[in-house]
């Protein structure tokens, strides 16, 4: 288990422990001092989250350096293997490396993205010529029930593993499990959560949440209203009118970053957008930004007062990216289900590289937080969304 679900897995471990030796004191009539439970289950708690997130930044750092890594060779057809290498490589603190593929059908599009090195009747000889511990299957036509079983029989024995990839890549495996059903394993997918009790859960950590931050950072906030203010003509707060969930507009608040004649000076730059799709737009030096709104930006400061937002229920914490309306109106496909869940402060599109970010990266990103939502999730989001502003890595 990787992220969230990893920490709640230990946390759940952890009070079943606690529950257990409860449960063995009051049989044996043993006591146990109040202060015991009271003291050590938060701090053990915390060591053992700090002690693994220790543990995985460490084994990430070295997977960046090219160590502690499983070689893997991708099987099926070239759309599926080019879609499953695209989502490994994305990120290779997972441990996953990819060094070669045997495919069916011919290549297209960025064929050198995929390094072709037999066929699918070739997987075992290429296993010992490339060294290979993982063999991960991607779908294909041409691998059916049978010779998916002929291939994990001809890797019994030899200590590499066998991975089959499900065709929904972006579903979390906590909305997955397997029920077999006349001897056949087939794969459940639970709807998203998008109502009930996690929602109310989520909603009170969202205002409980912006309400402790805005009295923290309140002072900060006032500083930067007034170096605004200060320093160029116009209102210290930027309003822009957003969509959020259920199509529903609002006010999105921001400490104003541009000059303010910057919306009429937007379509003399439109043919210098860096967004790859034409949905956004985004330009690394925007001549419209002040010199302190650059720095405002590049600290996130600007984005403070959507704290308001959020404590008025328009907004959350984590969630999708808060869109324009006229983005919405050229939402193709399933873009329209970002709309599902209330925007976000932040988001998996804020901590994979901001602005940095294609619209087809991003409309994924959100998508993927759309179906897999969780307060876990969130507290892992709003963690790296501390180190990103720290790094200030695509911000503009």
């Amino acid at each position: 288990a990787e992220g969230p679900d990893e920490y709640k897995r230990v946390g759940s471990a952890s009070l079943r422990l606690f529950g257990l030796l409860g449960f063995l004191a009051f049989a044996t009539k043993t006591d146990v001092a109040r202060g015991f439970v009271l003291l050590f289950l938060p701090l053990g708690l915390a060591g053992l989250f700090l002690g693994r997130w220790l543990m995985r930044v460490r084994l990430a750092r070295t997977r960046e350096h090219g160590r502690s890594y499983h070689r893997v060779l991708v099987v099926g057809n070239y759309s599926t293997v080019h879609e499953l290498v695209t989502q490994l490589e994305n990120d290779l603190r997972h441990g996953f490396r990819v060094v070669g593929a045997c495919v069916s059908g011919t290549p297209h599009g960025d064929a050198e993205a995929v390094h072709v090195v037999g066929g699918l009747g070739d997987v075992r000889q290429v296993v010992k010529e490339l060294g290979v511990d993982t063999v991960a299957v991607a779908g294909s036509p041409e691998l059916t029930g049978e010779s998916l079983r002929r291939l994990s029989y001809d890797l019994e024995g030899t200590g590499i593993d066998l991975l089959v990839a499900p065709a929904l890549l972006n579903v979390a495996g906590n909305r997955i499990s397997i029920r077999p059903v006349a001897g056949v394993p087939l794969l459940h997918v639970d709807e998203p959560e998008l109502d009930g009790a996690r929602k109310v859960v989520k909603m009170i950590f969202d205002r409980s949440t912006s309400l402790l931050l805005l009295v923290l950072l309140s002072p900060v906030l006032l500083a930067a209203m007034i170096a605004v203010k200060v320093t160029s003509r116009g209102p210290m707060l930027f309003r822009q009118t957003r969509v959020g969930r259920d199509g529903q507009l609002f006010s999105l608040l921001k400490l104003r970053t541009m000059q303010v004649d910057a919306e009429q000076r937007l379509q003399e730059l439109l043919d210098r957008n860096e967004v790859r799709g034409g949905v956004l737009f985004k330009l690394k030096d925007d001549p419209r930004v002040t010199p302190l709104g650059r720095f405002l930006r590049k600290w996130s400061l600007d984005e403070l007062p959507q704290l308001i937002n959020v404590l008025a229920g328009q907004m959350s914490m984590v969630g999708p990216r808060p869109p324009l309306p006229t983005e919405v109106e050229k939402y193709e496909g399933h873009a329209h289900r970002r709309l599902l869940v209330k925007p976000g402060i932040t988001g998996l599109w804020q901590v994979s590289g901001r602005s940095d970010l294609s619209w087809e990266d991003a409309v994924r990103l959100d998508l993927q937080y759309v179906e897999n939502w969780s307060l876990g999730l969130d507290m892992a989001v709003l963690a790296k969304t501390l180190l990103a502003v720290v790094r200030s890595a695509g911000a503009y």
